[in-house]
């Protein structure tokens, strides 16, 4: 039986750092998972502890995850596709996010490509392209995966095409990879009931080749909806059956795919208390059977 590449995006603190993300993956029964090195919405950065690292990356291979198979994920207050002071402040924040997954062994960070914030497609895919050529280098060991974003507002990257502008552009292409994500290109206008027509599309612009992880995730929107709002497997308008096509399709199976799906609240009312749901969606996913009380179950666990 083909081990299947699962896990979802895990916590990363100053204290545990990467042995702590390692152990909560493990307590999901997750085969890979996705960290930030820091909070994703500011800079604030601890200094890793190699001794931590070490322990982390022993524990993985004790409980049989690659490393190769973990992703990092960049903060979202990078935008490459801006331009003066704030483009400047990505490009130098970047270079230090590559560092930190260069420190803690890690290959994979996933980026957001960026917004235009008004200054239109043309000038914000070159933006793009102008800061990756600075950010990459011989030297480095990390591929940086450009995620194929919904659309909201004014993001780059909604289109196939356009990711293909970014590398097609960008001087070191070999440092450069993909990061498909289910809800995004559904709130994008991908129709992912027929799954094999966008892989065929994403091969012919893009090259399959340059396919690097999956983020899974169900999306509460109707397609091409642009608003980027993830659901929980199955309970959104993608649906289960579609998203275990994706999950289980023989050309994806060498790469890890991630959850990114919405905590639980205990009830309805309290949104204050939030519980994962990874450990339950994991089972299953890896059951390939629909649980429509999955949020019953996950509140009576955390009970």
């Amino acid at each position: 039986m083909e081990k299947l590449i699962i896990g979802s995006h895990v916590s990363f603190n100053k204290k545990d750092q990467l042995l702590g993300s390692v152990k909560e993956a493990i307590s999901y029964k997750a085969t890979t998972f996705m960290f930030y090195t820091g909070a994703p919405q500011n800079t604030n950065r601890c200094l890793i502890d190699n001794n931590l690292t070490n322990e982390a990356l022993k524990l993985m291979k004790e409980n049989n995850i690659r490393k190769e198979d973990v992703i990092v994920h960049a903060p979202y207050i990078i935008n490459l596709a801006n331009k003066g002071e704030k483009q400047e402040f990505g490009i130098r924040f970047l270079k230090e996010e590559i560092k930190r997954c260069e420190q803690l062994k890690m290959d994979k960070l996933v980026l957001h490509p960026g917004s235009h914030v008004g200054l239109g497609e043309s000038e914000g895919l070159k933006n793009i392209v102008s800061a990756l050529n600075e950010v990459l280098n011989d030297n480095m060991n990390i591929t940086i995966c450009l995620e194929t974003m919904a659309g909201k507002g004014s993001e780059l990257g909604t289109t196939f095409e356009e990711i293909k502008y970014i590398i097609d552009h960008t001087n070191l292409k070999n440092k450069l990879g993909v990061c498909l994500d289910t809800c995004h290109i559904h709130d994008g206008g991908y129709d992912l009931n027929n799954f094999d027509e966008i892989l065929k599309q994403f091969d012919n612009i893009i090259g399959l080749n340059y396919l690097k992880c999956i983020h899974i995730n169900d999306s509460k929107n109707l397609i091409n909806t642009h608003k980027d709002r993830h659901e929980n497997v199955g309970f959104g308008k993608i649906g289960f059956d579609a998203l275990i096509k994706i999950i289980y399709h023989p050309l994806l199976k060498e790469l890890p795919k991630i959850l990114e799906t919405p905590y639980i609240s205990m009830t309805d009312s309290d949104k204050q208390k939030v519980y994962p749901p990874y450990k339950f969606e994991i089972a299953m996913i890896k059951e390939k059977k629909f649980n429509p009380n999955l949020i019953k179950d996950i509140r009576s666990y955390y009970k």
